[in-house]
Parts: C-alpha cells; structure tokens; sequence
C-alpha cells in the first residue's frame, strides 16, 4: 500500500519544524537586472548551427565542423563559468528580447507576457556547467567517432548537435515556463534527428518516431500544467510564480493544509507528467532504450547526463508548487522507485551494452526522482550531477569498443579488452564509470547513492522506498560488473560485428569469403583477417577527463558539508531549497533545550531509522556490502573460470529461475503489452476512421459533385450543335406542349 498520507504528513511537519534560517533561505527572493552577456551562452550554439550548416553548403569535407562545434560548446562553457563565479545572493533576470506581451483587458492575470530571458540562480548555474562542459568534450570525442561519415552527414549532425545545446539551455535558463517549454520541445526535435541519424536503418527510424511519439505524451501533461499555471497564478514567469506561491507556503508552515486551493495542488500533477515522459519514467520509459540506436555520443550526451535529466530539473525548478500539494510528490517518488527496479531487473538480462547502460540510465532517473520526493533535492541534484559524468563515461567507453570492433556489442562475442593493445584508457575509464555506478566506497556515486538512501529511511513514511532502492542498489552492482567482467576482463577473444567499415576490416578488399574462428598460440580467440582498431586521442584524451572527473566529483562531498555539499550549497540558495529531515529534527531537539547524546537520540527517534539505527550514520556502511555482494556475484558467476566470452557460469544457473530470465530478456514483454493495449487498439480506430472518412464525408461530397456532372452529362446530347437535332429538339417540345394543352381543356 503506498503510504501518501504517512509521507505528506512528515513533508508538512518536516516545513513546520524547519529552523528559521532554513525559512528565510526558502522564503522568495525578488530577481535583480543580469548582465547582458548572459545571453551569449545560449547564443553560442546557435553560431555552431550556422557555421555547421555553411559547411554543409560549401560541401566541407573535413573536421572542421565539429572543431567549430568545440569552439562555440568551449565558449558557452568558460562564459557559464563566468556565470557561476558572478553568483549574487539573489537570483537575476537577463532580457535578450520582449517576446511575447499580449493584455486583453485591465485586471490582474489578464496580460500574459513571456519574454525571451534567462533566470540565473545557483540551481541554473549547476545545470549549465555540466550540459556546457559535457558538451564540449562530447563534441571532441564525435570529432573522431563520427570521422567515417565526413561530409554532408557530417555537418548534420554537428548542426542537430548544436541545436540540441541551445534547447536545452533554454529550457534550463529561461526565466518562464513558455521559453521552457521551447527548450523542451527543441531537445525532443533535436533527439528525434540524432536518434535517426542513419535514415537508412529501419531500427533507427523507428527508434526516432518512438521516442518522439512517447515523449508526446508527458508533454500534453506539461502543456495542461503551464496553461493552468497562468489561469490560477495570472503569470508563467518564475519570479511571479515563486512570488505568489509564498502565500500557500506560509500556510503550509502554519499547518493550514487544507486552505491551499485544489487548483494549485493539481499544478505540479500535471508537469510531474511532463517530467515522468522526458526522463523515462514509468509507464512511459520505453523509448529510451531503444533510442540506443542512435550514434554513441548521443546516447552519452543526451540520453544519459542533459536530456533525460530535464524532469528532474522541472520539479527541482518548480519544487515550491511540488511542496504544496498533496500527492505530487508522493507520485514522483513512488513511481521513480519502481521505475529504478523494473529498469535494474530488465538491464541484468540484456546482452548488448549500450542496451545496459540505456536501462541503467532509466534506473538512476529513478533514483533521482526518489531523491526529490524523500525531501532531499540536495541529493537528487548531486546524483544527477556524478551521474552525467561516470553515465557520459560508460557511454563513451563502450562507443569506444562499438567502433574499434566493427559495430560489436554483445557482451557474449567480446573479452579481455583490457588485455589488448592500446585499449588500456578506454578500460580504466570503464573501470571508473562501473565502480561509479556501483556505488563503490568512495567514489561519487556512492556519496550521491547514499544520500537518497538514507534520507528515504530517515523520512517516516517511505521506508519501502529506501528497501527498494537498496535492492536496485545491489542489482545494479551486479549488472553493472557483469558488463566489466564479460567485456573487459577473462580471456582475450573477439567477433566483429556489422559494421565493417574500417580499412582494417576483413571485407575490405571483398573477398567474400567466411571469416573463420582462429585460436592464437596463446589460447586468445578472434576472427582471422579482422583486426579492431584502438581509438585515437580525441577518445582517448575525453575518456581520461571524464575518467578524472567521475572520480574528483566525489570530492565535492566533503566541500561545505554543512550544507550537504558543494552541490548541497548550490541548492540551498536555489527555489529548489529543502532542508531534509535530519537537519529539522536536530534543530527540533536542541530548540527544545536537549543537547549531546540525547538530542541526537531524540532526533533518532523522532525520524525513521534503519533497523534502529540512525539512516545518516549506518547507510554508508549498508551501501558499501550491498555494492560488494553485487559485484562479488558478478564476479563468480561471469569471471571466475570462464574459458570464451559466449559461455559463464551464469548459464548454469539460469534454468534453476524458470522462465523468469527469459521475460526479463524480453522486457518483462512491456512493449508487447503496449502494443496489445494501445497501439493496435489504435491502429484498428484509425482505419475505422479512414473508412468512415473515405466512404461516408468523402462520399457525400463526391455525391454533392457527382450530382451536377450526371445532370450534364444527361443534357450534353441535346447541346450537340447539329441543326436537325435542334429541329427534332424544337419539334418535339412543341407536341408537348400541345398535348399538355389538350388535356387541359378536356378535362
């Protein structure tokens, strides 16, 4: 039973009980006046669309569009920089231009006014310093990935790729929902492309349709929540919300729940649904994985560190409304925890990589979503952040061994990567990502991880939730390292997959002849002629710097640990501000004159407890075994004895599960259910409509049309120009007429 009274009853205790510090720092902020050249970061992308588009024009057929690209990404990013280190206590408001201005009438909420602006605060600041950087060094490292389609191919997706970052940072910079809204629905124009990058391959055109047909829908739910925003509020501008929202916020402070208008609490409902679409969250996650078909470097860009972190960023934006009502939060938090299981259980039987990762991603956006509703968007926001750097890592490391083996993902024809030559920075940044995800001791995961798991046990009320996320933790341990060990480690042997399409592929000189399994001196097993190219030092150099990062994020942590961190810190002073439970109940303890032990013991009792333990003091303990036991598993079942990459002793135990590997291969068969329940109920009205359309609308207007034209045609012979015809014509009419007259005057 979900448990939505028990948490929304510790939320509304948690902002009564909040110190008065906390209060004020939530409290609204009226915006200054930016500095113009604030609207140079979002600039600086559309300037690569241009100069990628006149490549395309003058037929460039070199590198220099992605080279344009990184310049204009590095620029937006040292001016985001600027941005950050210019931060004032207040957040301001940069104007490029009046957008929109439409009034209608003299009373409140009758103009509505949107103007192309950018609302800067520290929540702003921390998303557009990893879209920017990570965008840069993606771009780099698609200088190299992307090199065999040189040309026209080339310059499309530098241009897609580019306007993908100018969406996005409209969405996370503009100072109202409307331009937000732009943003959205660019990021999904520009996924739609790059997601069917190669038109030519069924899978990737339908990939691209699905994820843009998916992500309809949540936006519907998006449109109804700005459009009631403005009808109750009288504005879609953030600054106006957070003012006019501040009223229901100090009700809720007082306890007076029940005085906040139904209308206002329906608000976060609707763009939770917009949220649940972009980031692929149940029951609308299924176009996410299977957007793996587009190039790597936008699966690591968008569909694992900006993209899909757009609904996170929505409900950390607008978490005051979330604060406010009754059930939004206690949705978002529900539905990301069985979202981050249902995704862990699919990703532990899949064999293609990329697929992994791709499920993993939708797991940890769960998690992220857990974060905000267990009332810590402290946490939310710091794994989102160490999530886009070792997530963009395992991306690209594994587009790494997609490109130097021909296209080959399937962990069962790949292994002792490691071992090979040149393959030795793709294989230490595999190792970093995996421990990352994991949730190794240590690293940044595994601060962010615990962060969400242990405030989902401190708050009364989710404790399920937190026993979820602890499994999904475990799982994903297993799941991750079953990849590491299958790929990167064993004995060395290796199939090329479809792709060959590098000079040292077999098919090179067409031959045409089957290549055969050859079993080197050394036991190693590969294919005979085929050779996999080790990546070059635009690969290399970015794999490293994400490598370094992944690892240097976890330091962050410890910066301002008052505040929960670095990225604690720059939540705080955001309209995403919450202080969770541990910091009100301590503050509650010593408010109360309690000091020492027994204050700590109070507050220990006062919040949830981890089998009676406090969650903040044993989850780091708890996060470190459940990690351990995942990957030790992985390591008997899929290293420990294995001979060839096809065969592990996982297979040994699979049939001891029954079927219940099989449905979790096949999705537990969602998308079959989908189709069974919607799409071709779907199709089957449509071409009902089609033929009601075609026979009956159609057809009465083809009647309407088809009734003078038979008239014509029966008058036509009458009007033939033959003067005897006329005569006859002339005549006839006459005895007509003459007879008519008779019956006339007989009767």
């Amino acid at each position: 039973m979900i448990e939505t009274s028990g948490m929304m009853a510790v939320l509304h205790a948690a902002i009564l009980a909040a110190p008065s510090s906390a209060k004020e720092a939530a409290a609204f902020v009226a915006p200054e006046t930016g500095a113009w050249w604030i609207a140079l970061i979002p600039l600086m992308p559309i300037v690569g669309t241009i100069l990628a588009t006149l490549c395309a024009i003058r037929g460039i057929k070199t590198k220099l569009p992605a080279f344009l690209t990184v310049g204009c990404l590095a620029t937006s990013f040292l001016l985001t920089v600027a941005m950050f280190l210019n931060l004032g206590d207040a957040p301001t408001i940069t104007t490029a231009w009046e957008w929109f201005t439409l009034t209608w009438g003299e009373g409140e909420g009758q103009t509505f006014t949107a103007n192309f602006g950018f609302y800067v605060d520290s929540l702003t600041a921390l998303w557009m310093l990893f879209v920017t950087g990570l965008a840069t060094l993606i771009a780099l490292y698609a200088s190299e990935y992307m090199s065999h389609d040189v040309g026209t191919g080339y310059c499309r997706f530098f241009a897609a790729f580019n306007l993908f970052v100018f969406s996005m940072a409209c969405l996370v910079m503009g100072d109202n929902l409307l331009l937000l809204f732009l943003g959205w629905e660019g990021v999904g124009l520009c996924s739609y492309l790059l997601i069917g990058y190669f038109y030519r391959k069924p899978a990737a055109v339908a990939a691209a349709k699905k994820a843009f047909i998916v992500n309809r829908i949540g936006d519907l739910g998006l449109v109804m929540g700005i459009l009631l925003t403005f009808v109750h509020f009288g504005t879609i501008e953030y600054a106006e919300i957070f003012a006019k929202a501040a009223p229901y916020i100090e009700l809720l402070q007082a306890g007076r729940i029940s005085e906040i208008p139904a209308i206002a609490q329906l608000i976060p409902v609707l763009l939770m649904i917009g949220a649940f679409g972009k980031s692929a969250q149940l029951p609308l996650y299924i176009w996410l994985p299977d957007a793996m078909e587009g190039p790597t470097p936008v699966s690591a860009l968008i569909h694992a560190a900006t993209m899909v972190t757009a609904g996170v960023y929505l409900i950390a934006r607008t978490y005051p409304l979330f604060l406010i009502s009754d059930i939004a939060l206690p949705i978002v938090g529900w539905v990301g925890a069985l979202t981050a299981l249902l995704a862990a259980t699919i990703g532990m039987a899949q064999f293609d990589i990329k697929r992994i990762m791709a499920y993993s991603t939708v797991s940890q956006l769960g998690y992220m979503f857990c974060g905000l509703a267990v009332l810590t968007s402290a946490g939310a926001a710091f794994h989102v952040l160490t999530h886009a750097f070792f997530k963009a890592t395992l991306f690209l490391a594994c587009g790494a061994v997609m490109h130097g083996f021909a296209g080959q993902l399937d962990l069962r024809k790949l292994s002792g990567v490691r071992k090979m030559k040149g393959w030795g920075i793709v294989s230490i940044a595999m190792l970093v990502g995996c421990l990352n995800l994991a949730g190794f001791p240590f690293t940044s995961g595994y601060f962010s991880k615990d962060m969400i798991l242990a405030e989902a046990y401190a708050t009364p009320g989710t404790a399920l939730i937190g026993w979820i996320l602890l499994l999904t933790a475990g799982l994903t341990a297993y799941y991750t390292f079953r990849v590491y060990f299958r790929v990167f480690e064993g004995p060395v042997e290796y199939h090329p997959g479809d792709d060959l399409h590098d000079h040292d592929h077999a098919d090179e000189h067409g031959s045409g002849e089957e290549q055969h399994h050859d079993v080197g001196e050394h036991g190693d097993h590969h294919h005979a002629g085929f050779h996999p190219h080790a990546p070059g030092w635009a690969i290399n150099a970015v794999l490293a710097t994400l490598a370094v990062c992944s690892i240097a994020a976890a330091g962050l942590y410890f910066v301002n640990k008052k505040e929960h961190g670095w990225v604690g810190s720059m939540v705080h002073d955001s309209s995403a501000n919450y202080v969770g439970t541990a910091a009100f109940l301590d503050h509650a303890a010593h408010a109360g004159g309690v000091t020492g032990d027994a204050a700590h013991e109070g507050a220990t009792h006062a919040h949830g407890t981890f089998l009676g333990y406090d969650p903040h003091k044993v989850m780091y303990y708890v996060s470190a075994v459940v990690g351990a036991i995942g990957i030790g598993i992985a390591f008997f079942l899929h290293l420990l004895g294995r001979k060839h990459a096809e065969t592990a002793r996982a297979d040994k135990v699979l049939p001891a599960l029954g079927p219940i590997p099989k449905w979790a291969r096949n999705k537990w068969y969602v998308d079959e259910l989908y189709n069974f329940l919607i799409v071709r109920p779907l199709w089957v009205i449509s071409h009902i409509f089609h033929l009601i359309d075609k026979l009956f609308v159609d057809g009465l207007v083809n009647l309407f049309g088809l009734l003078p034209r038979f008239g014509g045609s029966a008058i036509r012979p009458s009007q033939s120009g033959v003067l005897h015809g006329y005569a006859i014509g002339m005549a006839g009419g006459v005895a007509i007429l003459m007879l008519v007259v008779l019956v006339m005057v007989l009767r």
